[in-house]
């Protein structure tokens, strides 16, 4: 819904909204809310709302003073799970001291600013997003259990394919708040899906990937279902990819591609505690399709970066990342990664169009991504590039975490 404070002052009274939910998110991507009632919206609108940072993760070590939400208006979008009777809106937030000032653990501002920082330099970026997730049965307590939901493979169908109504679900919900899937499917594990996304403006994106995760698990238990976007959730199994396609282009014209993907490419391994956070997330690379080296291919899914044959350079997309990264950080240091590209002028490398998916006897010809989290951590700490480009309380956070 994009409209202004007055026109959502409108929107409110006309709708019977009694609850507008402030949503923001921790430094990992976890979403965070307190609801305000639409009597206190018009003064959040122009004073903000402050919160106490000390409790949230990644953020106590930034600041001890009080923190303030702001509402952005163009951001609203109704939860359609909720009553009709009293309804609930949804809205993002900027986090903000009191005089104004950007607080500097706000990950959605510091993908504001890569976003800003690129058009200065005359490139727009746009991304899209495909993220995989595994619907498990739930015990007669409502807890999650391992059991999957069916025992349908890739692209199955019904009776097979048991989450084919979750998804529909899903989607059409998602379509009510203003997000476009553009398609979906049963993914190869037992109960694993995967739900598609057009291409969109990278804030816009993001707020979408936090959107997404959480209908998702609201439609999921909504049916009794537990959906979980780890990435290896069953040993042995497909783990979930969260896989990232990205455009650039000055003036409509996208030949900068090559030296974007380059770019990403030697920023990888710098920044793949950001994408890859957790300790499971180093049991998924390597496995299946998730790559292990990287490298590019203009049709092997094995590979870190896949140029679809069809698009020539008009887009590429990054295998790598799991939905447990934040989507406001990956965003942000994919444009800066290309960024660095651009500037230097980087002259994509060869494709390789053999399958790494086993260690090919050429292994020492290819640079693998970390390994484990210890060794991504460290990369994080000595790596320039980030430091020029996070907050030291981040990559301090990240590196920290287990």
């Amino acid at each position: 819904m994009n409209c202004s404070i007055d026109e959502f002052m409108q929107y409110i009274e006309e709708e019977d909204i009694k609850f507008i939910r402030l949503l923001f998110c921790d430094v990992f991507g976890n979403p965070k809310n307190i609801s305000a009632m639409p009597s206190y919206i018009e003064r959040a609108f122009n004073e903000g709302v402050g919160i106490n940072p000390m409790g949230i993760d990644g953020f106590k070590e930034e600041s001890r003073s009080e923190v303030f939400l702001h509402p952005e208006p163009d951001t609203a979008a109704l939860l359609p799970w909720r009553p009709d009777s009293g309804r609930v809106v949804r809205l993002f937030c900027d986090l903000k001291y009191q005089d104004g000032t950007p607080f500097a653990a706000d990950t959605r501002n510091i993908l504001r600013n890569a976003v800003k920082k690129a058009a200065q330099e005359g490139i727009k970026f746009t991304i899209g997003t495909r993220i995989e997730f595994y619907l498990f049965k739930t015990d007669e307590d409502g807890e999650p259990t391992k059991v999957p939901f069916d025992k349908a493979g890739y692209m199955d169908i019904a009776p097979l394919d048991k989450g084919a109504n979750v998804r529909r679900e899903i989607c059409l919900t998602l379509e009510r708040m203003g997000i476009q899937p553009f398609n979906s499917h049963h993914e190869a594990g037992p109960g694993q899906n995967e739900i598609d996304f057009v291409s969109a403006d990278p804030v816009k994106a993001a707020d979408d990937v936090v959107t997404y995760i959480s209908v998702v698990k609201t439609i999921a238990a909504r049916n009794g279902l537990y959906a979980d976007f780890s990435p290896k959730p069953l040993s042995g199994l497909p783990g979930n990819g969260f896989h990232v396609n990205i455009s650039a282009s000055r003036d409509g014209d996208t030949s900068v591609m090559p030296s974007v993907i380059e770019g990403i490419m030697q920023k990888i391994y710098d920044m793949t505690i950001f994408l890859n956070r957790c300790e499971d997330s180093y049991q998924r690379i390597g496995k299946g399709d998730a790559p292990r080296f990287i490298s590019w291919s203009g049709g092997n899914f094995g590979q870190l970066v896949r140029v679809p044959q069809s698009s020539g350079h008009h887009y590429a997309q990054l295998r790598s990342p799991d939905a447990f990264s934040n989507p406001y950080l990956t965003f942000a240091l994919l444009i800066y990664a290309g960024l660095y590209g651009i500037k230097n002028n980087l002259e994509l490398r060869a494709p390789v169009d053999q399958d790494l998916t086993y260690i090919p006897s050429n292994v020492g010809d290819f640079k693998m991504l970390p390994r484990t989290i210890d060794e991504a951590k460290e990369a994080a700490k000595s790596s320039d590039f980030l430091k020029e480009y996070l907050p030291e309380s981040i990559i301090e956070a990240y590196c920290a975490q287990g």
